[in-house]
């Protein structure tokens, strides 16, 4: 495994926290010129050992160049590509990277289409293309014999190497399993890679020629991602371009990583240059959805006889020291596309999660009704905007949303002004309950000092307001025939800063619950632009907005942040936290890579502390009693009887002891 090692210099390089830089290397190739090949394959190799990669891949048939057609029985060519990856071996020994190379082996008698894998001088192992295509431009059937699953031992190069189905590990990093599969293996129905994947292997390599076509290369990037997706693993596709024969074909050189079905990078096509394309793979995020997918792992066992032929062999490289940043951008916001046309996309669909789900409770339950109490603040303002969408679905009044804004101890006017506005331009019914009568009742009642005149603001202080708002709520329901539409969102059930039992937390339907708070504040912003109300919500909506957040429970300049800490800071270690489960310290480290232009490694490992304690230790107990609601995304949801189940009675030791290992600056 990476050394987990304390010092400020190793805390910033990318393969302690477990991602591995690859490279897709595209030379320009001489036809039936192996050593010419060799020399440019050894040149891109040292270009990417330089930049710390720990993995090259090249093109099919990169040593030969792929449109040798007939030349490939020639007996000079198939010496001298041999050759050249004997050259190739002894001038890379001491380079500090593994490659896949590709070329036309001659083994027992019978020629194949090869991957190689070489690292450290050495030939590890040699994998054979599977899937011959002999159809339309295509003819290998005529100068190659397809690869067979059964592994043996061969001599090639001067080395006896295995050869065969293989998977390659990194004793360094053991998540690092590499498997090499060649252009159409792909473009089958059962690719040889989802097969490798079930037995282990987490990086596909795809050694590729794919002439090109119009449109084309959109259908490979297709088929990559969806074989990334499906096989949850990273794949690298590296095809020939420039320097292959153009007599009846062309070729772009078309390269690309992808990550799970993400894409990470792609060559520039048709460039007349060599070209490298590093991408840096997230392994932990890999080895996290695998364990979460128990269907991956159900799909291995009824697939154990064919994984039997499988081998793996081991490898070892040395892992770079000190710093070394990611390539790949990190989002600051990940509940929230970088893309505005994706963004808005996301946020309509997410309005729509949200007033279907509420939708359908109001259909199953046959009433014609909605509460909600609202504060002039963003979660309660979007909150309404759906129950407005749902009643505008179901042909029912907006007047049957029973909205009310109640003002306590330390509302502000702008706030209470903000309800006013938005609740009357949405046509819901809108009212004002002053709480701070009942509130003094309850003071009273519990021999509270403010009922004696004393300015004691405590926390019983604040949750009798809350706890009166909610009540209120509840028994207007009740008596109105209607359900309480709750506000409370996700990034508040993360950190515990919702009362338990009152609105924040309970309600008869939650169609923010899994929605996080950086979300909704674009949630508004599109529904004000997207022309679905009329000039007066959009002018409230647009006030709402530039609000300061706060519980206004406490009289004075009480910002919600300065106790739980930024929020957009917050969501992003709950999403990282959530998703896949990463270690504090992963989480930092990804978080600095987001947010280093705004805050200090200091100060990110000051408020994942506070999250850290808040989720794991403090809060649990809220998220198990949740009500209903809708979950929108793949980022997560807290509902127990959703993405997260966890011991009300836990405790934060592991994640606040892997904090540490966070330097100090």
């Amino acid at each position: 495994m990476p050394s987990r090692t304390n010092t400020f210099s190793d805390f910033f390089n990318l393969y302690r926290h477990g991602y591995a830089r690859i490279a897709l290397a595209t030379p320009l190739v001489r036809i039936g010129d192996p050593m010419a090949n060799a020399a440019a394959t050894l040149a891109l190799m040292r270009a990417a050992a330089k930049e710390k990669a720990i993995l090259a891949v090249f093109p099919e048939l990169g040593l030969s160049a792929y449109s040798c057609e007939d030349l490939f029985h020639q007996q000079a060519l198939l010496r001298a590509a041999e050759s050249a990856l004997a050259w190739l071996l002894a001038r890379s020994k001491a380079l500090p990277i593994a490659a896949f190379v590709g070329l036309p082996l001659a083994v027992d008698g019978l020629l194949y289409n090869c991957a190689a894998f070489i690292c450290g001088g050495k030939l590890l192992g040699v994998t054979p293309k599977t899937y011959l295509p002999n159809y339309r431009e295509f003819y290998e059937l005529r100068q190659f014999t397809p690869g067979g699953d059964a592994s043996r031992d061969v001599f090639v190069a001067g080395q006896t190497t295995p050869f065969g189905s293989l998977i390659f590990k990194l004793k360094e990093n053991p998540k690092l399993r590499l498997f090499a599969e060649i252009c159409e293996d792909l473009w089958v129905p059962a690719p040889p890679s989802s097969f490798a994947v079930l037995a282990g292997a987490t990086v596909i390599a795809n050694l590729s020629a794919s002439n090109v076509l119009v449109g084309k290369h959109q259908y490979r990037q297709e088929l990559a991602a969806n074989q990334s997706a499906r096989c949850i693993a990273a794949y690298l596709y590296s095809a020939a371009g420039s320097g292959e024969s153009t007599t009846d074909l062309a070729w772009d050189g078309h390269a690309m990583a992808f990550e799970n079905g993400s894409l990470l990078a792609e060559s520039q096509r048709f460039s007349a240059k060599a070209q490298l394309t590093f991408a840096d793979v997230d392994l932990e995020r890999l080895e996290a959805d695998r364990m979460r997918q128990n269907s991956f792992g159900e799909s291995a066992r009824r697939h154990a006889a064919q994984l039997a032929h499988f081998r793996t062999i081991d490898f070892s490289l040395p892992l770079c020291k000190g710093p070394l940043p990611l390539q790949r951008k990190i989002e600051k916001f990940p509940y929230v596309p970088g893309d505005p046309a994706t963004r808005d996309a996301r946020c309509e669909e997410v309005y729509r999660i949200q007033s279907e789900g509420l939708a359908t409770r109001l259909r199953a339950t046959g009433s014609k009704h909605l509460v909600i109490g609202v504060s002039g603040g963003l979660d309660s303002t979007q909150a309404l905007l759906v129950c407005a969408r749902v009643m505008d679905e179901l042909g029912l009044p907006r007047k049957n949303i029973l909205a009310y804004t109640m003002p306590g101890f330390a509302t502000s006017t702008r706030t209470r002004s903000s309800a006013w506005q938005l609740m009357r331009a949405v046509g819901a019914s809108a009212e004002e309950i002053d709480i701070r009568p009942s509130c003094m009742q309850m003071f009273k009642d519990l021999g509270h000092p403010y009922a004696q005149g004393r300015k004691q603001y405590d926390i019983a202080f604040e949750n009798v307001q809350a706890g009166e708002r909610t009540s209120h709520l509840f028994r207007l329901a009740n008596h109105h025939g209607g359900l309480v539409v709750g506000t409370g969102d996700l990034s508040e059930l993360a950190l515990g800063w919702s009362t338990y039992g009152v609105g924040d937390h309970m309600s008869h339907y939650n169609v923010n619950v899994s929605v996080p708070k950086t979300l909704i504040q674009y949630l508004i912003g599109w529904v004000a632009r997207s022309g679905q109300f009329d000039l007066a919500v959009k002018k409230s909506l647009e006030r709402v907005l530039t609000t300061e957040i706060s519980p206004e429970l406490v009289p004075g300049n009480h910002k919600t942040q300065d106790s739980v800490g930024p929020y957009e800071l917050q969501d992003f270690h709950l999403y990282y936290l959530l998703r896949f489960g990463y270690a504090p310290s992963k989480v930092a480290f990804l978080a600095w890579c987001a947010w280093q232009d705004t805050y200090s490694l200091g100060e990110i490992k000051k408020w994942l502390e506070v999250f850290l304690r808040r989720f794991f230790q403090t809060s649990q107990f809220k998220r198990s009693a949740l009500p209903n609601g809708p979950k929108v995304g793949s980022g997560g949801s807290l509902s127990p009887r959703g993405d997260w189940r966890a011991p009300a009675d836990g405790n934060a030791t592991v994640w606040l002891a892997d904090l540490k290992q966070i330097p100090r600056q």
